[in-house]
């Protein structure tokens, strides 16, 4: 009997990709499991052919065992916990085997750990997951890991969806390595986002060496596999909760289109006031720089160079990144404290804060903009607000002058009160004449001043990389 075939029209089920897995005859491996995802190996169990593909299966619920196998570790469901496992697993699997078939058998290693509902259903339901594998024999091959968020209500449905999402893995890694980009559109496959969130993946190895993981995080937001996902200053995709956890978190929304003087000022003169607010002092905070999908998409299009020049940018200023599909802000502000019940702070200038209080971005709830602020505030998060200059006339509009509509005004006057919105008043005013929109006029049209505009760093990388049509300057 031979491998079952994908090319038919629509997509296999996950019936019919296990059992392609059991019965390729080039690869083999073992399963190891932590938790819920023991569905996962049952799947290959369960459409027969097993024998061909699975060296062993491995199930370690106790901690005890857990750390007499793969050693201690001090979070069970982590990223350091998947790793070690996969680790130990394909490397004993490859020693064990490879001199009897190594020749023949593209080797590979399964690995989960997972916490799903418990039975008082006060537990945080998530799961790391991966895969290390060869794409052909005594190759170096290549490793896959995600993790996911679980969003049934009732245990045995997060563990069916778990064995699913575990089945699409394989197979994406197995057939889908060489497009990337399928592997992660087919992941949920035979599933739903209402089901499985997959908010961090990251693909490694040789397999996967001209793989930019940045551009992975994008596609996972972009395929609606998850609303935000993360990436550090050096390239690395991060898990959010990994991240914000029970910290203060300082966040900064922009196009970045170029990072500019007035961006990082922002963030500087907003996070000077944060740490100094009761809550905060003492506590380590995380800065994010968040770009919104509908800023990516501004052209109707996804330009994956642009994205790449604004990720490079903030990357040369030491930047975490946020991509999200939070256009509303109170929606950002809901994702942020599901990780910390810390204090929260958004910097933005004050025209970001005037379209806030346009009515027409919340028709579609009930309560309109009182529910929108009910929303946004509830968690004592707090608004820091940059000036804007006019340049025709010079005049400056802050917290103090801002017209919002007449019938928002005692609204807008009672969260300023509150110290809801908080002008921030330290900012550089050399920075203020300082427009985006004019920096790439001026990269445009070989104007050399737009240097003056930005970071060193960051006109550094432009002229070098050519970013936004910069021809590059003779020093570059």
């Amino acid at each position: 009997m031979t491998p079952t075939s994908d090319t038919r029209a629509g997509k296999p089920d996950t019936r019919e990709k296990a059992l392609r897995i059991n019965l390729h005859l080039h690869r083999y491996g073992t399963f190891a499991e932590i938790g819920a995802g023991q569905e996962v190996v049952r799947w290959f169990f369960r459409v027969g052919g097993a024998a061909g593909a699975i060296a062993k299966s491995v199930s370690a619920y106790d901690v005890a065992v857990s750390d007499a196998i793969y050693g201690p570790c001090e979070r069970y469901v982590s990223r350091q916990r998947l790793q070690s496992m996969l680790d130990r697993e394909f490397d004993g699997t490859v020693r064990q085997f490879d001199e009897h078939r190594g020749g023949t058998t593209a080797f590979f290693a399964f690995a989960d750990t997972v916490s799903a509902r418990n039975y008082k259903g006060t537990n945080e339901c998530h799961g790391w997951m991966g895969v290390k594998f060869q794409t052909h024999p005594r190759d170096q091959g290549g490793q896959v890991i995600l993790h996911v968020r679980m969003l049934d209500t009732e245990n045995s449905q997060q563990q069916e969806a778990l064995g699913v999402v575990g089945v699409n893995l394989l197979y994406g890694a197995f057939f889908h390595h060489l497009e990337p980009e399928h592997l992660l559109d087919s992941l949920l496959d035979n599933l739903s986002v209402q089901r499985i969130e997959i908010d961090m993946i990251e693909l490694s190895g040789i397999a996967f060496q001209h793989v930019d993981n940045r551009v992975m995080s994008l596609k996972l937001v972009q395929l609606g596999l998850t609303n935000a996902a993360m990436f550090a200053a050096d390239g690395t995709v991060l898990q959010p909760s990994e991240v914000l956890y029970k910290k203060p978190i300082l966040v900064e929304r922009g196009s970045f289109r170029p990072v500019t003087h007035v961006h990082l000022d922002m963030l500087r003169c907003a996070r000077e006031k944060f740490l100094q607010e009761p809550a905060v002092q003492g506590e380590t905070v995380v800065p994010l720089m968040e770009i919104t999908m509908s800023s990516l998409l501004a052209t109707g299009e996804q330009d994956y160079r642009d994205f790449l020049a604004r990720a490079d940018l903030l990357a040369a200023e030491g930047m975490t990144v946020l991509i999200s599909n939070y256009f509303e802000y109170y929606r950002l502000a809901a994702y942020l404290a599901r990780y910390t019940k810390k204090q929260i702070g958004i910097a933005m200038g004050v025209g970001s804060l005037r379209e806030l209080f346009n009515e027409k971005y919340y028709t579609q709830l009930e309560g309109g903009i009182l529910e929108s602020f009910g929303r946004l505030f509830k968690n004592d998060l707090k608004l820091y607000i940059y000036p804007l200059l006019d340049p025709a006339n010079g005049d400056l509009t802050a917290v103090q002058n801002l017209e919002v509509a007449p019938r928002l005004r005692k609204l807008y006057g009672y969260l300023v009160d509150r110290g809801c919105i908080e002008q921030l008043s330290n900012f550089n005013e050399q920075y203020l004449p300082i427009f985006t929109r004019d920096v790439l006029k001026k990269i445009n049209s070989g104007d050399p001043s737009w240097e003056e505009m930005v970071p060193s760093r960051v006109a550094e990388v432009i002229n070098r990389c050519g970013y936004f049509g910069c021809r590059q300057s003779p020093r570059a």
